[in-house]
C-alpha cells in the first residue's frame, strides 16, 4: 500500500472507538488536524471546527442536523450521509466513490448492521484501521458459530495490528477480554486485557466503553473473591467507577445491572462489626436505583432478582423504622412469588418462600411463616437441595423455640425476635441474586 493511496484523508481516521454512527464517520481531507487527532485519541475537541460541524452534531445525537451539514456531491460526505440514513443511497455506489483504502468500510457497516450478509474483505490496499475493523467483524462469525476462543484470538489480532493507534487498540483488546470473560475462558487473560484497556482509556471521553470495562472487571473481581474468600473491595471499586461514568438515561441497562452487582457485593461481604450493617443500607439504595430501570413489565427476570435482594436487604438494613422495612420486605416477597412458578422455577420459588417465612417470623406472624416455610422445604426436598432443606428446618426450629411459652415468653415470640438473626442472616445476606436470575 503506497502512502499516496490513502493520504488524501487524514490518518488515523477516528473509526471504531466511539458509538455508531458517529464512531464510523470518516473525516474529510480538509478537516482540522487538531480535531481529528483529538477524536482519534478518544477525546471530543474542545472547539469543533466548521469543517466538522456535521460530526459535532452526530456526536451530540443530532443526526437530522448532521445530515443537513453533509454534502451530497463529495465521496466522504456521501458515505457519511449513507451511514446515518442507509435508505437514502445505494451502498455499492457509495463504496465505489470512496478512496480504495476505505471502500471495505461500507461492507463492515452493512454486515454489522445486518443489512448485508457479505463478509468484508481486506487487501493490501486497505487502510490499516479499516483492516482491523474487518478482522474484528469476521470474529463475530466465529462467535456466532460457538468458537469464542477463536473469536477472541481474531479480535486480539485486530488489536495488535493497530498498536500504533492506542485508543482503537484498547477498545479492541477490551472486546477480546469481554469475550473471554463472558464465555468463561481464561479469566486471567480476560482480566489482563480489560485492566490494560481501562488504564489506556482513563483520560478519554469514551465513557460508555469505560463503564462496560469497569463493570466486567467488577464481575471478574467479584467471582475471584467468591472462589477464594477474598474481600470484595476490588469489585466494589470497579462498580462504583462504572456508575459514576453513566446514569439511568445514558446507559440504563448497564447502569441498573451495575447497581445490582454493587448491592450484591455489599450483601455478600461478611458483617462482623456493627458498622458493617451500613452496607445493607447502601445495598438498599443501589437496589432501589436499579428498580427505576428494571420494571416488572419490561425486565421481569431482573425485576424479580432486584426485588428479592431489596427485600433481603431491608430485613437487615439498620433503621429506626425496622418494622416498616419488614412490612415492605414481605410485600416484595409476595410480589416476586407471583412470577416464580413452582413448575418453571422451583428453586427460585423455594428461596423466596424461605425469605418470606423468615420476614413473617420477624414480624411475629408465625402461622403464616410456618406455612410458607413448609412449602419451601417441600420444594427444596423435591429438587434434592439438601442445603435448602436444612436452612428451612433451622428456621422452623427457631420459630418453635420462640413460640414456646417458657422462660417468660408469652407465646408470641415478639420479645425475643432479636435472637433470630444468626444463621438466617448468613443465608439471606450471603446469597444475593444477580440481574441474570
Amino acid at each position: 500500500m503506497t502512502a499516496s493511496s490513502w493520504a488524501t484523508l487524514p490518518h488515523p481516521q477516528p473509526l471504531g472507538a466511539f458509538p455508531v454512527p458517529a464512531g464510523l464517520m470518516l473525516v474529510p481531507a480538509d478537516a482540522d488536524l487538531g480535531a481529528v487527532t483529538a477524536l482519534a485519541a478518544g477525546r471530543l475537541p474542545d472547539a469543533w471546527p466548521g469543517s466538522l460541524e456535521a460530526h459535532r452534531r452526530a456526536f451530540a445525537g443530532d443526526l437530522a442536523g448532521a445530515l443537513e451539514e453533509l454534502p451530497r456531491d463529495d465521496p466522504v460526505g456521501r458515505y457519511n450521509r449513507w451511514l446515518i440514513d442507509p435508505d437514502g443511497d445505494d451502498a455499492d455506489e457509495v463504496a465505489r466513490g470512496l478512496p480504495a483504502p476505505y471502500r471495505p468500510l461500507v461492507d463492515v457497516v452493512r454486515y454489522a448492521s445486518g443489512a448485508g450478509d457479505t463478509l468484508p474483505v481486506a487487501d493490501d490496499d486497505t487502510n490499516p484501521v479499516v483492516a482491523a475493523l474487518i478482522t474484528a467483524t469476521r470474529a463475530t462469525v466465529l462467535l456466532e458459530a460457538g468458537d469464542a476462543e477463536g473469536a477472541a484470538e481474531l479480535v486480539e489480532q485486530a488489536a495488535t495490528s493497530v498498536a500504533d493507534v492506542p485508543v482503537l487498540h484498547a477498545v479492541l483488546i477490551a472486546n477480546a477480554g469481554s469475550i473471554l470473560h463472558e464465555h468463561d475462558l481464561d479469566p486471567e487473560r480476560a482480566r489482563s486485557h480489560l485492566t490494560g484497556a481501562a488504564t489506556a482509556l482513563a483520560e478519554t471521553d469514551l465513557t460508555l466503553h469505560r463503564a462496560e470495562i469497569h463493570y466486567a472487571l467488577g464481575q471478574i473481581e467479584h467471582e475471584r473473591a467468591a472462589r477464594g474468600g477474598a474481600p470484595l473491595q476490588g469489585a466494589m471499586h470497579h462498580y462504583y467507577t462504572a456508575v459514576q461514568l453513566i446514569d439511568e438515561t445514558t446507559a440504563p441497562e448497564l447502569w441498573a445491572s451495575t447497581q445490582m452487582s454493587l448491592a450484591a457485593a455489599h450483601l455478600s461481604s461478611p458483617m462482623t462489626l456493627a458498622s458493617d450493617g451500613l452496607r445493607a443500607g447502601v445495598a438498599v439504595q443501589a437496589l432501589r436505583a436499579a428498580l427505576q430501570v428494571f420494571t416488572r413489565e419490561r425486565y421481569p427476570a431482573q425485576w424479580a432478582a432486584a426485588s428479592l435482594n431489596l427485600a433481603n436487604a431491608l430485613v437487615y438494613a439498620p433503621s429506626v423504622k425496622q418494622g416498616d422495612n419488614l412490612v415492605e420486605a414481605v410485600e416484595l416477597y409476595e410480589e416476586v412469588l407471583e412470577v416464580r412458578d413452582r413448575d418453571t422455577d422451583p428453586i427460585g420459588r423455594a428461596r423466596t418462600l424461605t425469605n418470606l417465612g423468615n420476614a413473617l417470623a420477624h414480624l411475629g406472624i408465625f402461622d403464616h411463616a410456618k406455612a410458607r416455610l413448609v412449602e419451601a422445604r417441600y420444594l427444596f426436598d423435591e429438587q434434592l437441595d439438601s442445603d435448602g432443606v436444612m436452612t428451612v428446618r433451622g428456621l422452623l426450629d427457631e420459630i418453635v423455640k420462640h413460640t414456646m411459652p417458657e422462660d417468660g415468653r408469652d407465646g408470641s415470640g415478639r420479645a425475643v425476635m432479636g435472637g433470630m438473626d444468626g444463621g438466617t442472616r448468613e443465608v439471606l445476606a450471603g446469597r444475593p441474586e444477580t440481574d441474570e436470575a
